[in-house]
């Protein structure tokens, strides 16, 4: 019997190499990837060809990776991609991670919407705290504390939905025969003042499609449930198992209900890391080949703090020495932890064990286009999601592996849709209109 629930699908999209630090060393990939923004288009609409509901940019206001051996880990301008995609495409959607602790509540609130109406309503916005040192100096401020950026957040959303809202649904007539443009009665400044932020309005942008961008956050904490339940349909997580999933997405939904939601318009996607090859013993060299491509000290110290051993880079092409294993457990501060003492007492040598991505953010697939199609379908039929973000090792293959290898199966067994049933990202995510605040 086919499936009813549908999972949706975002494509993380990150700098345009992949979420591995070696990508951009890859065959056939593309170094100046960075700056190709036709390259990005074109992996936009691979995407869309597979039918995935959107594409998702992370982004920190920041430089805060080592340029000499890797490229920058987010791309020039977020929205300035997505609007080069957007134009190339009709239906898929795009969400871009803005800060709310450096930026003004207008400047978003303009950008965002003018994007959502050009775009035929298909915009997102993922809205986090930034509490990174390197953001903080590029906009000649500091780092306010924990209390302060989530109070912050509130007065952000608040203000920027009610400029979203503040160019009433019927006010536009564009009567040219009679000269009315718009009605102004309709149009009313929204005076709002806060303790962090004020705005005048309103904003002179006329409803999209789907009438205002919709609003994800990211995260797991108790300030992320006050924000998803108020004002957000999506949830970008980070679990590292089902269970653990499962148990993060029914107090999510809980949380849903408190604010007077339909738990059913709260949609949560952890992410996910799919290396896809033929064989999994292909799919491990293309992890090796990745790894060869960076320095693995660092790894290989984080590995051993997650086991409870002293490691040296000199055992890495062998396994751990049946003496030291005597003295290894799971470091309790880790979830991965137990993953990664599992794979090590298998005997397989430690680069194998790191080749496994043990200590990436997120869970990683190593395996055939059917094995990651299988973790998928469990995650999802036991509930731990409503779907993945989905993070490829190396865009520059990996994406269309994706679309052309695991969609076809998700699809064969009824999990994932054959098309779009709507034009709009709300359609695509099954959310109802909004325009302008939810009270």
């Amino acid at each position: 019997m086919e499936n009813k629930r549908k999972m949706q699908l975002a494509m993380q999209m990150g700098s345009g190499y992949g979420i591995d630090q070696g990508a951009w060393r890859m065959p056939h990939a593309d170094p100046a990837v960075y700056m190709n923004m036709d390259k990005l288009v074109e992996f936009a609409e691979i995407a869309e060809r597979g039918k995935i509901q959107m594409i998702f940019f992370a982004d920190t206001p920041g430089l805060t990776n080592d340029l000499n051996n890797q490229p920058p880990q987010s791309p020039m301008d977020p929205i300035i991609a997505m609007t080069a995609m957007a134009r190339e495409t009709e239906r898929i959607g795009f969400v871009s991670t803005v800060s709310t602790t450096f930026n003004y509540p207008y400047n978003v609130a303009r950008q965002l919407k003018a994007l959502d109406v050009i775009s035929n309503g298909r915009i997102g916005v993922n809205f986090v705290t930034t509490s990174h040192p390197v953001a903080a100096l590029n906009y000649g401020d500091k780092i306010p504390s924990r209390k302060e950026r989530y109070e912050k957040t509130h007065e952000f959303i608040q203000i920027v939905q009610a400029l979203w809202g503040s160019w009433g649904e019927d006010a536009l007539l564009m009567d040219a025969k009679n000269g009315k443009f718009a009605d102004m009665d309709k149009i009313q400044p929204v005076n709002i003042a806060g303790y962090h932020f004020q705005s005048q309005g309103p904003l002179p942008i006329p409803p999209s499609k789907q009438g205002q961008p919709v609003i994800f956050t990211a995260g797991g904490s108790e300030e992320t449930l006050k924000i998803l339940g108020r004002y957000a349909n999506g949830l970008y997580t980070n679990p590292y198992d089902s269970k653990t999933a499962s148990g993060y997405r029914e107090i999510f939904r809980k949380g849903a209900k408190r604010f007077g939601r339909n738990p059913n318009e709260i949609k949560v996607f952890p992410g996910i890391i799919p290396s896809i090859a033929p064989t999994k013993e292909e799919a491990l060299e293309r992890r090796r080949q990745l790894d060869r491509n960076t320095d693995l000290r660092g790894k290989l110290q984080y590995l051993g703090s997650m086991i409870g051993l002293s490691l040296s880079y000199n055992q890495i092409d062998q396994p751990v020495p049946k003496e030291m294993l005597e003295h290894a457990y799971a470091n309790s501060q880790d979830p991965r932890s137990s993953y990664a003492l599992e794979l090590v007492k298998t005997g397989i040598t430690i680069r194998d064990v790191l080749a496994h991505g043990v200590i990436n953010y997120h869970p990683v697939i190593v395996g055939t286009a059917e094995e990651v199609a299988d973790f998928m379908e469990d995650w999802f039929l036991k509930g731990a999601c409503d779907g993945f973000a989905i993070q490829p090792d190396v865009s520059f293959d990996g994406i269309s592996d994706f679309v052309d290898q695991v969609i076809p199966i998700l699809q064969e067994r009824g999990l994932f849709h054959e098309d779009y049933e709507g034009t709009t990202l709300r359609e695509h995510m099954e959310i109802p209109y909004q325009y302008g605040s939810m009270e």
